[in-house]
């Protein structure tokens, strides 16, 4: 049995820890501080390795080499984050930190690294694991630049990515993703005219894609339906051409039939153009697997009482499971309805379960 003893000075080094890593702003394509903190911090931890790699992840290894693990285990969680400074703070109640990043997702990724951290006193337990961690750059631009390079560098026995899913829950699946950018140009009249204007159009289109997604969602929970939803609009007008362009975002469910609805799309459009990126398929991992029961033992031993999440939003997970085909969770502290909020923040408390959770995982698989 894997015993955790801290003392007081020793977790307030943890909250020092993520308090610093708030304080570096980095939102997508800005991580490189972020980043170099973080490897120097690994360092001062004893990690057997840190370095910043050709993309800007943060990576940092313990335990057992190439040559000698019999298992490799991968936690990777982002350390960007969206736009939008919040100052760094703790309550009065002294638990509760604010900061971007707190839960999405610099917390869950600080909680890996100490939780790894924690091991260096035990080898042991260590002796044919190798624990790679990386946090990863660009997730929150869509483009997951720091997982897709990590992708082709490793390939785990198990994985699991840095997201809130508070201290004592799981997240085993994620829906997939499109993103539908619609322009649409005609050249100018009068507004008493016949036809519909340009807005009238774009507009059309938008209700086809709702009334498909109401259709195709009769009968279905949230994870097993489509999400549309109108993230941006704009139409302009010089007087000699009047332009609509906006911009729709799918959140699709498991096997969702995405090469028939880009046919429809396609009969929907008119004279508009359409240009499609981000597609993720979604993904969703079984219960029953040695990393599974490895965290709903480890959440018992920390007192909780475990529970399992799936997100209607997108994350790493949706990369790498696929690719990997390795048993992959999503676990993290925090509460991820702060996400992307003007108001998140993460209890310490939690933050130092977390940690303690990784820990004894590690040493349990």
């Amino acid at each position: 049995m894997l015993e955790l003893e801290q003392d007081q000075a020793e977790v307030q080094k943890h909250f020092d820890f993520l308090r610093e890593m708030l304080e570096i702003y980095s939102p997508s394509h800005s991580e490189r501080a972020v980043a170099e903190y973080l490897v120097a911090r690994m360092r001062e931890f004893g990690f057997r390795q840190a370095y910043v790699d050709e993309v800007g992840n943060a990576v940092g290894e313990i335990g057992a080499t190439v040559a000698e693990a019999k298992k490799t285990i991968v936690l990777l969680g982002h350390i960007d984050t969206v736009e939008g400074f919040i100052p760094v703070q703790t309550m009065e109640d002294g638990d509760t930190i604010y900061g971007r990043g707190a839960v999405d997702a610099k917390g869950p990724f600080g909680a890996f690294v100490l939780g790894a951290a924690a091991l260096l006193a035990t080898p042991e337990v260590l002796s044919e694991k190798r624990v790679i961690v990386v946090g990863a750059v660009e997730e929150e631009a869509a483009s997951s630049k720091g997982a897709r390079y990590a992708q082709q560098q490793y390939q785990p026995d198990f994985c699991v990515i840095g997201e809130p899913s508070s201290w004592n829950h799981v997240t085993l699946g994620y829906k997939g993703r499109l993103l539908i950018d619609y322009t649409l140009t005609f050249d100018s009249k009068h507004t008493a005219a016949e036809g519909p204007s340009v807005c009238e159009e774009a507009v059309e289109f938008w209700n086809s894609v709702k009334d498909y997604a109401a259709r195709f969602n009769e009968g279905k929970r949230l994870f097993e339906s489509l999400q549309p939803s109108l993230r941006h609009f704009n139409s302009t007008a010089d007087g000699f051409q009047e332009n609509a362009r906006f911009r729709i975002g799918l959140r699709l469910p498991l096997n969702f039939p995405l090469a028939d609805f880009k046919t429809l799309l396609e009969e929907w459009r008119g004279a508009a153009t359409l240009e499609l990126s981000g597609e993720e398929v979604a993904v969703r991992s079984e219960k029953n697997t040695p990393l599974v029961r490895a965290f709903l033992s480890a959440i018992r031993a920390e007192g909780g009482q475990p529970g399992f999440k799936v997100k209607t939003g997108t994350s790493d997970m949706n990369v790498l499971g696929p690719a990997w085909g390795c048993p992959i969770l999503a676990y993290g502290p925090g509460d991820s309805s702060l996400d992307h909020t003007p108001h998140e923040h993460a209890s310490l408390a939690e933050f130092e379960r977390g940690v303690r959770v990784i820990s004894r995982v590690l040493a349990g698989l």
